[in-house]
């Protein structure tokens, strides 16, 4: 049966601690320069309606390396671009390629386009969720803390996709999540309480010096996500207190890691000096989309590491 991942939470806690295991190993094998084509012959069509960095060239040198092939489609490649319906394309890439990644705007196309789809369905990016950058970043907190069991992380920030990710993936990795943001940035509500309800440790506040006292991992995004431009003045307005300084850092843990999933507004949601100092691993962090995006890869379709 063919497994879709849509929400983080379409994972369980050990399914997850396995990928970031895997995605470790395939790490090392680039290193070593060892292959590892567990792909050979496979494709994927990466469905992109949003631009992307991170998310494409992890999974387009992702799928070479492990010996398969990516194409990359718009909607303007697309017949979906011309009135297509999302069901009549899920069919028929499913009858052409071995999985499907989608970044989208609306979370509903994805999940639409898995109920139809035959072959696997990544969520590359949606309004809502981001889970391929939270196995990432596990997978960076584990290379340099060694566990994420019992750990201290704080959001600072809009409680946007990644936002809500971190905090669902909360109760499968054991960590205490404390988000701080301003009145109407909140993560969703809904998502709040399903990540609760699976046992989750989920603190929403508004202060970020509260926020990150004794934190482990002071993490943000940035404050205006594409399709969010017309609020622009807003965001700026309610978020010119959340900024991540120094200062801000200095009230987490002395070894507190930071992190970003980038692109990063350098002046806006952190400094120059904290990005480039000492307890940044946000380059570690992006260089992780690709070995946790091609473990998750080898695991949906089919092989192992």
């Amino acid at each position: 049966m063919k497994r879709d991942l849509i929400s983080i939470l379409d994972l369980t806690g050990s399914e997850l601690s396995a990928l970031i295991e895997d995605a470790i190993r395939l790490k090392m094998l680039r290193q070593e320069g060892r292959p590892h084509q567990f792909l050979f012959g496979k494709s994927l069509a990466m469905v992109f309606e949003k631009s992307s960095t991170r998310t494409r060239v992890s999974f387009e040198t992702g799928m070479a390396e492990l010996g398969g092939h990516a194409l990359f489609l718009n909607p303007q490649d697309l017949q979906i671009g011309r009135g297509e319906e999302v069901r009549d394309t899920a069919r028929v890439l499913s009858r052409y390629v071995s999985a499907v990644m989608i970044r989208a705007y609306r979370h509903e196309s994805i999940e639409e386009f898995a109920r139809y789809a035959e072959v696997p369905v990544i969520n590359g990016l949606s309004d809502r969720e981001h889970p391929c950058q939270i196995i990432a970043d596990l997978m960076t907190i584990r290379e340099h803390l060694g566990h994420t069991d019992g750990i201290r992380l704080a959001w600072i920030g809009d409680g946007n996709n990644v936002c809500n990710s971190l905090v669902l993936a909360s109760a499968l990795a054991g960590y205490e999540i404390t988000v701080a943001s301003p009145d109407g940035y909140q993560p969703r509500a809904d998502t709040v309480e399903k990540a609760r309800n699976a046992g989750g440790n989920v603190t929403l506040v508004r202060d970020p010096v509260e926020a990150v006292r004794d934190a482990d991992v002071v993490a943000t995004d940035t404050w205006i996500s594409m399709g969010e431009e017309a609020d622009r003045e807003n965001r700026l307005r309610s978020f010119q207190d959340y900024t991540i300084t120094s200062s801000l850092m200095n009230k987490a843990s002395p070894e507190a890691l930071f992190m970003h999933c980038l692109p990063a507004h350098r002046g806006r949601e952190v400094t120059d000096e904290v990005i480039e100092g000492r307890q940044s691993v946000v380059w570690d962090e992006a260089e992780n989309r690709l070995h946790a995006q091609k473990a998750l890869l080898v695991k949906m379709l089919g092989r192992d590491v």
